[in-house]
């Protein structure tokens, strides 16, 4: 069953294998509601066996990719909220973030202006982020009198661009611009405007025409072994591409070779 959200944008370009989720709040720079929380988690979580889609574009509309959360639609509602209502809230941001670490589907981000918050921690979430050049952003909890910890940031953000910096953009939550996101390595390409939706598709056809199983068991890994010592992280490293070894693509990349012709990976 083809995937149909109601709170965002969906397309599934099945010549590539490359689905697009746009968020589609352009006069509220995208910013999020509970319910966009809730389908966004649901919807990387059905990415998983979604027939057809190998690689995922997240993006925005307008001058956002997204501003955060809605602070009309969410944050006024928290004052009413017990510490319990509190938590069921906090609880589902941070589904949302594990939901796109746990996608077996590699996802690139396309980061168009604002990009601060939940945003800036969903940015973070994806595999790798292609920004415009207008494309600034903060993760501005404290500003707001909240832990810079929010939603997997302090997990996601030291592995990225390592702890001094983790450090002065959760603590500060002062926004950077593009190009010294790029420079500390939080941005992995920084493109004009009008190219930052093209550029991204570009990454996200390149690794749907890879070998989906290795993808997914490198991202897996990269999950996995923050929390391993040294030993452990080599035998799962031994392990698993002992598996890979056994996967119909190794052996495809072999046969291309020797016969000279493109792979064509399952």
């Amino acid at each position: 069953m083809t995937l149909n959200p109601k709170s965002f944008l969906y397309d599934l370009d099945t010549e590539t294998s490359v689905a697009t989720i746009t968020l589609d709040r352009p006069d509220r720079l995208n910013a999020l509601t509970f319910e966009i929380y809730a389908e966004l988690r649901d919807t990387f979580r059905a990415l998983n066996h979604e027939p057809g889609v190998r690689a995922v574009v997240l993006t925005g509309q307008g001058r956002a990719f997204c501003s955060g959360g809605d602070v009309n639609d969410i944050i006024g509602a928290l004052f009413g909220r017990d510490f319990e209502g509190l938590l069921d809230f906090t609880r589902l941001t941070c589904d949302l973030i594990l939901s796109m670490r746990q996608c077996k589907r590699p996802i690139v981000a396309a980061l168009n202006g604002t990009v601060a918050g939940a945003g800036a921690v969903m940015a973070a979430a994806s595999d790798l982020r292609v920004a415009a050049e207008s494309a600034k952003i903060g993760f501005v909890f404290t500003k707001v009198g909240l832990s810079g910890a929010d939603m997997g940031a302090a997990w996601l953000l030291p592995r990225i661009v390592g702890l001094g910096h983790a450090s002065e953009l959760l603590m500060t939550g002062d926004f950077i611009d593009a190009h010294e996101a790029h420079r500390i390595g939080l941005y992995n390409h920084v493109v004009p405007d009008e190219q930052v939706v093209g550029r991204a598709r570009e990454l996200a056809v390149k690794l749907a025409r890879g070998p989906s199983f290795a993808l997914e068991i490198t991202k897996d890994a990269l999950n996995r072994e923050a929390t391993m010592d040294l030993v452990t992280a080599f035998e799962n490293e031994a392990q698993i591409q002992a598996v890979c070894m056994q996967n119909p693509n190794f052996r495809e990349a072999y046969e291309a070779f020797r016969d000279k012709r493109e792979k064509r990976f399952v």
